[in-house]
């Protein structure tokens, strides 16, 4: 066994240790994986309401109201936006949304059209 630790994939922990020789734990998620048969996604992974992974050009329903800050209107269960793009961070959607312009929102509020 390698004594050597590695940097969690799951929660960037830099603690995670060898459990054999082809398996490494991490102490503070509990994520096990295997080295050499992990796969770089090099990407940003965005999951709607349903778990469903979103892509960029992707079309989303809203699924609850949603209030807008510096407005008397809010944005209503059931609008449709279309061509989104993700982003990183809290509200990890950016997106055009007819009557109220361009809009950060949050994946957890819409699902794949």
């Amino acid at each position: 066994m390698s004594e050597e630790m590695k940097t969690c994939p799951a929660c960037k922990s830099p603690y995670a240790y060898a459990m054999s020789d082809d398996v490494y734990a991490c102490p503070e998620c509990g994520f096990e994986w295997n080295p050499n048969e992990q796969e770089d996604t090099g990407g940003l992974v965005v999951k709607d309401s349903n778990g469903q992974i979103l892509q960029d050009g992707d079309s989303v329903i809203v699924i609850k109201n949603l209030p807008v800050k510096g407005s008397s209107n809010s944005i209503k269960i059931g609008t449709k936006v279309k061509n989104i793009k993700l982003v990183e961070g809290d509200h990890n959607i950016d997106c055009k949304i007819d009557g109220f312009g361009s809009m950060a929102l949050k994946s957890e509020f819409v699902k794949k059209a």
